[in-house]
């Protein structure tokens, strides 16, 4: 397989992949989704759109596999608890939106960066508590 081959293949399943990230997205907004595949939604968009990593990407292989591996599966555990008549209006929007350019939602992603945060902070708060013992 020759590296251009590589290469298409490789951008056209990331772009694939940012379809229904985002179009996972807009479902949590469609009342039509039950709340338990909005919850799990919710986490794995967070976590596709969220700064920071499990494993932080400058870990040479190990930094990217947790983004490889980690978000496809919960993008496919969700797109199972989604009915599929919702999904697929949320993919013909999702397609619309990325095609007249990158969608950005400047709350959601500050939201994001508080909810890490405080977790941050909640494990602070514990490490200096077993510390201090």
């Amino acid at each position: 397989m020759k590296v251009n081959e590589i290469r298409e293949r490789w951008k056209r399943w990331t772009d694939r992949l940012k379809v229904e990230t985002y179009a996972i997205y807009l479902a949590i907004k469609d009342p039509r989704t039950p709340w338990y595949a909005r919850l799990l939604a919710v986490a794995v968009v967070g976590y596709a759109f969220s700064p920071i990593d499990l494993i932080p990407d400058f870990i040479p292989v190990l930094g990217y596999l947790d983004d490889l591996v980690l978000i496809p599966l919960g993008i496919i555990l969700v797109r199972k608890l989604i009915p599929e008549d919702v999904l697929a209006d949320c993919r013909e929007k999702s397609r619309e939106a990325i095609g007249r350019g990158k969608p950005t939602n400047w709350i959601a992603a500050g939201v994001i960066i508080i909810i890490w945060l405080l977790m941050a902070g909640l494990i602070a708060y514990y490490v200096i508590g077993y510390i201090r013992k």
